[in-house]
């Protein structure tokens, strides 16, 4: 009789996946076993979660899917729709990568995990809601009978994803695939969810097929791994193994890609941007006939400053208050304090005076294909704010610069007559960047640009910026989670919690002698490699 532990728990062999004939995944064969972690990683655009989708046979009818797929005992090829119905959510869970899209924003949490109980085993009523909220408190959620009645916009995006892994459990599971759960998460909640994962894993006896593109993580939560680029498996083997002795060309790039190096060197000049006492405050909801409330304090006053050519990073967890800082900062957000930015008081200006100086403080966000319009082409995205600044300039000028600054990010002069989605999402960030730089700004926020990003786009990514603020003397304030990145980019860092400045210095320095223990806990959840 086998031993199950160490039998095959998922089978594929020679799994191919093609689109009206364009093949995918290519032969793609993997087992994953009862207790263990499987990491199945690439860029986008690998193969990876289609891979997954077409083992399960979850994708669209014009998918063609061959070869060997087995659960166990169970030949899944021959399975019909009522068979798939029953095998998926009670004996193979799934978590995506955003909960968000995943979670109906028209039900309570509750009811959501319910369903799936009384769907696959018949729980209804009372009993289902008393499991459900089991369930909530085996994924570690405080306060798990308020959640039950909680609906998705009322939580974080560390609970939802909780939540998610919740109704994946839910019907005891033999395999669970989690397909990039942590890309949108802080470094802190990442570990929090990976190590939430690995021990429901070991409680449940489940095998895990985890889909990432992060190698950090593969190294600290996987047990074995196979790289897929273009669809074709590159290698399979042992997570250390696989880091120490890479075979394939391919491994050894993706081992390569994190962000490198230090931005060049400045001089000590005067400060381009001063805050002092900037804060931001938000009122409260007033209950019926009651007291009002005291305001909700998202920043507490600080002060900071940025020299020409400087990069401050900005770094914590999210509702740390980072993003509503440096809204604070270019007057796109309410707040208090004094803003001078090269000798004028920000802070004092209002109407067309203000708007004048946002031609020298621009932005980057941190999702391009939520910042730039669909419905227009990349020359109308890039030219519209020089449109804006110097409506005296002809079209021959303005097109002249527009594929000037095309170039300078790297992207060739003919994509500006084509659209947003038509592009990579380390493309569409590059775009971004020409929309901010063709104006010439002197301080350019960066929101999270390569949060959404593979690692080998964050280098290139990081690696253009520094190159742009070294040509054009720009000023960067650098927003990010991502330590590794932040610590390519930034000369200081500031790092805030809850609004508040845990501490401030130079970006080595706070990064590998931190003082506080909230930066500690940070840099010890990105697992830094030691600097070059």
């Amino acid at each position: 009789m086998p031993d199950t532990r160490t039998s095959p728990l998922l089978e594929l062999h020679d799994l191919t996946v093609a689109f009206d004939g364009i093949r995918v995944v290519d032969r793609l064969s993997l087992t994953v076993k009862r207790g263990e972690t499987l990491a199945l990683v690439g860029e986008s655009g690998s193969g990876k979660s289609v891979s997954a989708l077409g083992a399960m046979n979850l994708l669209p009818p014009n998918a063609r899917i061959e070869g060997e797929r087995r659960l166990r005992d169970t030949n899944l090829a021959t399975l019909t729709d009522r068979g798939w119905r029953g095998l998926r959510g009670s004996r193979v869970g799934f978590v995506f990568q955003e909960p968000m899209t995943s979670l109906n924003p028209l039900h309570p949490i509750g009811k959501q995990i319910g369903e799936t109980l009384r769907l696959h085993q018949g729980i209804t009523g009372n009993a289902a809601r008393l499991r459900t909220r089991d369930l909530l408190e085996q994924v570690k959620l405080p306060r798990a009978g308020e959640l039950l009645d909680a609906w998705p916009h009322q939580i974080s995006g560390g609970q939802r994803q909780r939540v998610m892994i919740a109704m994946a459990i839910a019907n005891d599971p033999e395999l669970l695939i989690a397909d990039e759960p942590t890309t949108a998460l802080d470094v802190t909640v990442q570990q929090e969810i990976l190590a939430l994962l690995a021990e429901l894993r070991d409680v449940h006896g489940m095998g895990m097929l985890f889909i990432t593109h992060d190698l950090n993580l593969v190294r600290r939560h996987a047990d074995r791994i196979c790289v897929l680029h273009a669809g074709r498996e590159q290698e399979t083997g042992a997570v250390a193994e696989v880091f120490s002795q890479p075979r394939s060309d391919y491994t050894r790039q993706l081992l390569e890609a994190e962000p490198r190096g230090r931005p060049a060197p400045i001089p000590r000049l005067a400060p381009l941007l001063s805050a002092r006492g900037v804060g931001v405050r938000f009122p409260r909801p007033t209950r019926l006939f009651g007291r009002r409330p005291p305001p909700f304090e998202a920043v507490k006053p600080l002060d900071l400053h940025v020299a020409p050519g400087e990069t401050l990073g900005i770094v914590g967890e999210s509702g740390s208050g980072k993003t509503t800082l440096a809204l604070a900062l270019l007057r796109l957000g309410t707040g208090s304090g004094e803003i001078d930015f090269n000798g004028v008081r920000l802070d004092q200006l209002t109407g067309n005076a203000l708007r004048r100086q946002r031609r020298s403080l621009q932005v980057v966000f941190q999702d391009p294909y939520g910042s730039l319009s669909p419905r227009l082409p990349v020359f109308d995205i890039i030219s519209e704010g020089l449109r804006f600044h110097q409506p005296e300039l002809d079209r021959a000028e303005v097109d002249r610069r527009v594929r000037a600054t095309l170039r300078e990010v790297g992207l060739p002069e003919d994509c500006a007559s084509r659209y947003p989605h038509e592009f990579s999402g380390g493309q569409r960030q590059r775009i971004a960047v020409a929309r901010a730089i063709i104006l010439e700004p002197q301080l350019v926020v960066l929101d999270e640009p390569t949060s959404a990003l593979d690692r080998s786009v964050q280098k290139q990514l990081v690696e253009l910026l520094r190159d742009l603020q070294a040509r054009r003397q720009l000023s960067y304030l650098f927003i990010s989670h991502d330590l590794a990145v932040v610590r390519a980019m930034a000369h200081r860092v500031l790092v805030l919690k809850d609004g508040e400045v845990m501490e401030a210095g130079d970006c080595l320095q706070v990064l590998e002698n931190p003082a506080s223990d909230y930066t500690r806990a940070l840099v010890a959840a990105a697992g830094l490699a030691p600097h070059e």
